[in-house]
C-alpha cells in the first residue's frame, strides 16, 4: 500500500470516530429506532468494538464488503467470520448468534397461524428461503381445515422423480399433524417455474393418492427466483 493510501485510511478512520455522539449508532437507535440505521450500523453494534487500526464502523463495513451484504452473511460460519481480520472468537460468535436468533423470530412470526388462501399466499411464504436453493427441495405444507398451516417439511431433496418423492413420506407427515389438507411446492434452482412432465406426473399422483385417504393436495407451486408457477391454476389438479 502506497503512503497516500495509507494515509486516506488514517484520515478516515479518524473522521469515523470523530462522528458526534448524538450521531453515533447507539444513540440514533435510542432516539430514532433502529429502523433508521443501516446494515453497517446495525453489524457495528452487534460486533460493540473495532480494532487499535479501525473504528467499529469500519470494522462492520469490511464484513459487509467481505460477504457481499447481507444475502452470504446470513449463512457464514464462525471461522467464516474470523477470516475477516478484526474478528475474534467472541465477535464472531456474537454476530452467529445475532443472525440465528433473527432466523428463529422471522420464522417464528411467519408460521404463526399462517393462512394460505391463494398461490401467491404459498409463494410469500417460502420464497426468501428457498428462492436462493441451489438443489431441488421438496416441501409440504400441512394446513388444518382453516388452512392454517400446521407444519412445513422438507420431504426431498435432488432431482424431482415421480419414483423417489414417494406418497408415503408425503403424508406420514399429514396424519402426524392431523391435516386436513396438503399443499405441494418445490424449487427450480435455474429460476425458470415452468412444470416439467415429472412436476405434472409427482402431482398428478399424489392428488390421486390424497383422493383415496380424504386429504386433499390443493396445489403444487413451483418456486423460482421471486417468480412462481401453480399447477393448480394451469389445470393439472
Amino acid at each position: 500500500m502506497d503512503s497516500r493510501r495509507k494515509g486516506e485510511e488514517i484520515i478516515m478512520v479518524m473522521m469515523i470516530r470523530d462522528v458526534p455522539k448524538s450521531e453515533r449508532p447507539r444513540e440514533r437507535l435510542l432516539k430514532e429506532g433502529p429502523q433508521t440505521l443501516s446494515n453497517q450500523e446495525l453489524i457495528a453494534l452487534l460486533l460493540g468494538s473495532g480494532t487499535k487500526e479501525e473504528s467499529v464502523i469500519h470494522l462492520s463495513a469490511r464484513v459487509i464488503q467481505h460477504f457481499d451484504g447481507l444475502k452470504l452473511l446470513k449463512e457464514a460460519s464462525v471461522k467464516e467470520l474470523q477470516d475477516i481480520r478484526g474478528i475474534g472468537e467472541a465477535k464472531a460468535v456474537q454476530l452467529k448468534a445475532a443472525i440465528e436468533l433473527g432466523k428463529r423470530i422471522s420464522k417464528f412470526t411467519i408460521e404463526d397461524r399462517y393462512t394460505i388462501r391463494s398461490p401467491e399466499d404459498v409463494a410469500n411464504y417460502v420464497m426468501e428461503e428457498m428462492r436462493h436453493l441451489t438443489q431441488e427441495h421438496f416441501v409440504a405444507l400441512y394446513l388444518n381445515t382453516k388452512n392454517h398451516v400446521l407444519h412445513k417439511q422438507t420431504v426431498f431433496i435432488g432431482s424431482l422423480n415421480a419414483s423417489i418423492v414417494h406418497p408415503r413420506e408425503v403424508f406420514k407427515e399429514a396424519f402426524r399433524y392431523s391435516a386436513a389438507s396438503i399443499v405441494c411446492l418445490h424449487n427450480h434452482p435455474s429460476g425458470d417455474v415452468s412444470p416439467s412432465h415429472e412436476d405434472i406426473e409427482v402431482t398428478k399422483r399424489l392428488v390421486e393418492c390424497g383422493r383415496m385417504l380424504g386429504i386433499d393436495v390443493l396445489d403444487h407451486v413451483i418456486i423460482g427466483d421471486k417468480r412462481f408457477c401453480s399447477l393448480k391454476e394451469k389445470g393439472y389438479l
